[in-house]
């Protein structure tokens, strides 16, 4: 028995950062896929390994599952959450930016299209797209035959490309605009801000009715600059801003006599912010004060 457990233990321990990452992508909420592995575990246990070929497709299967359920589960809670929901932020390691696949595929403007899928569209995409698994192994994690996955791969695939960023953006472009972003806030250079936003930049607040954001989404270069304008005084003597690197991209911590306010992402497309988004709910700030470990 100990032994088994031993085994069992050990293949978990070592696909456990990966599975992490799949729960994480197709629930944008870490303290969720924290759970979905919890769930994973418990059957995981149970299961004959003597039976089972491929521990790691194994894995991610149970993992899919747990997850697409509670992804249904998480859509209805959406439903009444307050103001618009963002991504809980990731505080990432500097190598995750080298494996440009992964840094897309968990960056805060990429899981927002995501969320614009299916469920099942959604377990799919990630899982081909992102894990490349084969179609056979995705047929067995969500429960369709392989015809009907390889329909709904396309459909995803197809749905996604109409909405991801516009342009490829290097992570040092990106490292670059958020300097001039970052500079620009802090002296209260709102000529520079401007120019900066694209016409039709979109800003998203998250502060899940907790603490105060943005009701809705605020649209447009001259209203973007405008809020952001007005809330430059409180980057004063109490306030501080720390280039990080949030879901494998530059992005900016704020912080208010030495406490998180806030997470900054930015999307960028030809060389113009297109997206900003700002989470201040504290319940998904937690993961930005340590390294999370994100694989595939």
């Amino acid at each position: 028995m100990s032994e088994r457990m031993d085994s069992a233990t050990a293949a978990f321990v070592a696909h456990r950062n990966l599975l992490f990452t799949v729960a994480y992508e197709m629930l944008g909420s870490a303290a969720d896929a924290e759970d979905v592995l919890q769930e994973t575990w418990l059957r995981w246990v149970d299961v004959d390994l003597d039976e089972v070929r491929d521990q790691r497709a194994y894995l991610v299967r149970i993992t899919t599952r747990q997850a697409l359920s509670r992804l249904r589960t998480l859509g209805r809670r959406k439903e009444s959450y307050v103001g618009p929901w963002l991504p809980e932020p990731l505080l990432t390691a500097p190598d995750v930016a080298e494996d440009v696949e992964l840094a897309d595929s968990v960056s805060m403007a990429m899981l927002l299209v995501l969320e614009t899928l299916a469920p099942t569209e959604r377990a799919v995409f990630v899982l081909r797209e992102v894990f490349d698994l084969d179609y056979d192994e995705i047929a067995d994690a969500v429960d369709k035959s392989q015809a009907a996955v390889r329909q709904i791969a396309h459909r995803a695939r197809v749905h996604v490309a109409a909405r991801r960023p516009r342009g490829d953006v290097s992570p040092a472009e990106s490292r670059d605009a958020l300097a001039a972003f970052q500079r620009a806030i802090e002296t209260g250079d709102l000529q520079s801000l401007f120019d900066m936003l694209a016409p039709d930049v979109v800003l998203l607040g998250d502060g899940g009715g907790v603490v105060q954001a943005v009701p809705r989404p605020i649209v447009g270069a001259d209203r973007v600059a405008r809020l952001l304008g007005a809330g430059l005084p409180k980057f004063g003597g109490e306030a501080s801003v720390e280039p990080v690197q949030i879901n494998g991209w530059p992005a900016l911590i704020v912080r208010l006599n030495g406490k998180i306010d806030d997470v900054v992402a930015v999307r960028i497309d030809d060389g113009l912010i297109t997206g900003l988004y700002v989470v201040r709910n504290p319940e998904k700030l937690s993961r930005v004060e340590r390294e999370t470990t994100v694989s595939r």
